[in-house]
This record gives structure tokens, C-alpha cells and sequence, in this order.
């Protein structure tokens, strides 16, 4: 900021626009391009503007006017103009950057230096985690707004995350997670030759009923030694105790989470077994297998869901026998949600609430045929999830009555209050 030196120019800038100014500025405008074209009078404006701040600033910093007496004791006086392109919304905005002779300058509205004006990183980062390639944010920047960007500082921008990434990837967490929901989307990297890389995510629910990404892994060789090690992760960022863990068949995973947790309630995924048994039911039949499916886990208790699993293998396993092989093999996996009230256990049941992270991802996702990197996945994830996340304002449905019902059930495990 200025000093009082400059207090005046401050005050002035505060002063409404009178339509006097207006009227003077719009002397001859005539189409839209005179006002918010490339020689616009906005643009023009804007270099005049920031030209004079600039000179505002140097007047500070010497203690006299251009003209003026020379006040300070060092003698540093003007020293002409330096030379600069800024790129922003307004296309390149050529402006004079004012120069003392000692060189100890530092101006604040155009730091040294800086080529762009601040924000326009932010709109190349967005652009980025919408899923546009370099090329694509280069051709869009050109169109909108006449900026020419190279894609090496599109790249620059971008990899400046990576840093955020690794403080976002390493950050705290909370001591509790009543929920946490794991699941993954498939994409291919280049590595030589392109591999199919499988990305988990870790959502959970905290105390407050609110979403929150715990963290983003990239599955080089799947199976439980990875698994140990995003749970001890988990645990070593400050989780002490998670109460439900859904998943969605993850091979590995339940043992995993309970060497580390091993109060914690593994829950697998309703909505996966389902989807996993209709893969073996002819199109024809698939509604009629679905609704009986339905009544084992729509059941009002882990006895009569049982009951209704016996009817199912009656009924079905001459002809889809795996299905019953898979619900009886798993069972101890899929109970669990029983132990809650009706209205709260979709909450416990299904990875919906991850599943609709995912397929914002996908679509992010789908025009890329692959990822130079791992580095350069993660960094595109990031960006996404930040965008994602911020829409996240309120509580997940009926959070009230699940953590009342998690008060008794975990007597002793939540946090004092």
C-alpha cells in the first residue's frame, strides 16, 4: 500500500466517476468494439491507469515529484522507462514501467518481472481442470481474449501445482471419520507403451457431515501391501478411528484397513454387488433378478435378509449360480449397514456419494486418450477435486439422525464435545 504521501491520489481514486468523465471517454464511440476491442477505449484506459499508478508509486518511493526538488538523501532520481508486455484479458497491454536510477525500485501494482496480470493464472488453472489440453487453453486464450500464450508457460503454470499437491496429498487430517467410502477410476498413462492405471480415491464424511477428499493414490501394483500402506497413510495424518468403511470389493482392502483399524466396520458397496451379479443375467431377465436382489438388502434385518438370500438361491441358482456363491462369500461384508436404522442406511450402503466424484472425473477425462504422466494425472485430479469440492456446502442427507445413531452405537469413540 501507500503512504500518506500518496493519500490524496488514494482519496481521489474513491470518488465516484462522474457522468461528465463518462461522457468524455464515449466522445465518439460509435460500435462495441470501440469500447472493448483491441485499441478499446477500456484498454487504453487501463494502460493509462496503471502507467500513472506506477509513476504514483515512484513519486512515493523518491519522495519528490518528476519535476520537483530532489528530497532524498541517497539523491536517486527518475531514470526513463522500461519496457513491458502484460497478458491478461485484455489481450498483450503494452505498459511503461517507470525506472530510478539506483535501481531500488520495487513496484507493487506490476511487480518485477511479472508478464501477467494477477488472475490470469487462476483462469489458465481452471481451464486445466476442466480438462482442456495445453493446446486447447492456448487456442481459447487467443480466441477470447487475443492473448498469445505459449504452451511451455501454460506448462510452467501448471506444474507450479505440483508443490500444492504434495502439501494437499501430506496435510492432517481429522481424528475421526464416522464414514469413509474407497473407490477408483481407470486411466491410461503413457510409459513407453500405455498402461491402464487404476486412481483411488479416499472420501470421507467427518463429524460435521461434510464431504472431504482424504487423499488420491495411483495403484502401480494393486493388492493388500498397497492397501496397508494408504491405510497406514490415513493413520499416520492423524486418523485414530474410522466406524464404517464402504468399499467396493476392493481385493485386499478389508484386511488392510482392519490390521491398522481394527474396530472399523468394512462395508461393502450394495450397489457394486449388485451390479457385479447382473453381469451375469441375460438382458431379458436382469429386471426380474434386480428386484429380488433388492428384497435381501431391502430387508428390515440381517436375519431376514438371510431368509431372503435362500429364497434368491432357490430361485436363481440353477441358472446364475455365482451370484449366490458371491453374496454367501462376502456375507459378513455386507451386513453390516443392518445395525442402522432404514432411513440412514443408503448413507452406510452405497459409494454413490464417491461415485459422483468419479464420474466427474470421467468427464474431465474422456477427450484425453492418455497422460504423458503420473505427475501430470495427479496434478489434473487436483485441480478437479479443488473445483469439485466447493460446491460441497452442506451436510450429506439425513446426517442428523446417522449421528445421533453413531452416538450410541460408538459409545466411547466419538470426541468430547
Amino acid at each position: 500500500t501507500l503512504s500518506h504521501q500518496t493519500g490524496d491520489t488514494m482519496n481521489q481514486s474513491k470518488r465516484p466517476i462522474t457522468d461528465e468523465l463518462l461522457d468524455q471517454l464515449l466522445a465518439g464511440y460509435q460500435k462495441p468494439e470501440d469500447l472493448i476491442g483491441a485499441d478499446g477505449i477500456l484498454k487504453q484506459l487501463t494502460k493509462r491507469l496503471v502507467e500513472r499508478a506506477l509513476d504514483a508509486e515512484l513519486t512515493h518511493h523518491l519522495g519528490h515529484d518528476k519535476h520537483g526538488p530532489v528530497s532524498n538523501a541517497a539523491g536517486n532520481t527518475r531514470n526513463g522507462f522500461s519496457r513491458k508486455k502484460l497478458k491478461g484479458e485484455f489481450g498483450e497491454l503494452p505498459i511503461e514501467v517507470p525506472r530510478d536510477r539506483h535501481g531500488t525500485f520495487e513496484p507493487q501494482i506490476v511487480e518485477k518481472h511479472q508478464t501477467r496480470w494477477n488472475g490470469f493464472d487462476d483462469k489458465i488453472l481452471s481451464l486445466y481442470a476442466r480438462g482442456m489440453t495445453v493446446r486447447e487453453i492456448q487456442a481459447h486464450l487467443q480466441e477470447m481474449y487475443g492473448a498469445q500464450v505459449s504452451p511451455s508457460l501454460i506448462s510452467s503454470v501448471t506444474d507450479a501445482v505440483a508443490d500444492e499437491v504434495k502439501a494437499w496429498q501430506s496435510r492432517p487430517l481429522d481424528a475421526v471419520y464416522p464414514i469413509v467410502y474407497l473407490d477408483c477410476i481407470h486411466v491410461k498413462v503413457r510409459e513407453g507403451a500405455v498402461r491402464v492405471k487404476a486412481v483411488y480415491l479416499a472420501l470421507g464424511i467427518n463429524l460435521s457431515g461434510e464431504k472431504e477428499i482424504l487423499g488420491l493414490w495411483i495403484a502401480q501394483n494393486e493388492g493388500a501391501k498397497f492397501w496397508l500402506q494408504v491405510v497406514t497413510e490415513l493413520r499416520n495424518r492423524g486418523v485414530q478411528d474410522i466406524f464404517v468403511a464402504c468399499v467396493d470389493g476392493l481385493k485386499g482392502f478389508p484386511e488392510a484397513i482392519e490390521a491398522v483399524f481394527p474396530h472399523t466396520s468394512v462395508q461393502l458397496c450394495i450397489v457394486h454387488m449388485v451390479r457385479h451379479s447382473l453381469n451375469y443375467v441375460s438382458w431379458k431377465r436382469r429386471k426380474e433378478v434386480a428386484a429380488d436382489l433388492r428384497r435381501i438388502y431391502q430387508s428390515a434385518t440381517a436375519d431376514e435378509a438371510e431368509l431372503r438370500l435362500g429364497e434368491f438361491e432357490a430361485k436363481w441358482d440353477e441358472d446364475y449360480l455365482p451370484i449366490g456363491q458371491s453374496w454367501r462369500r462376502n456375507w459378513a461384508r455386507i451386513t453390516p449397514f443392518f445395525d442402522f436404522p432404514p432411513e440412514i442406511r443408503k448413507v452406510i450402503y452405497t459409494t454413490n456419494a464417491i461415485e459422483s466424484v468419479n464420474m466427474s472425473l470421467r468427464k474431465i477425462t474422456k477427450n484425453r486418450g492418455s497422460f504423458p504422466s503420473d505427475e501430470a494425472l495427479l496434478k489434473l485430479f487436483y485441480l478437479a477435486l479443488r473445483n469439485i469440492s466447493k460446491k460441497w456446502t452442506m451436510p450429506i442427507r439425513d446426517w442428523k439422525a446417522a449421528l445421533t445413531r453413531f452416538t450410541i452405537s460408538y459409545e466411547g469413540r466419538l470426541p468430547q464435545q
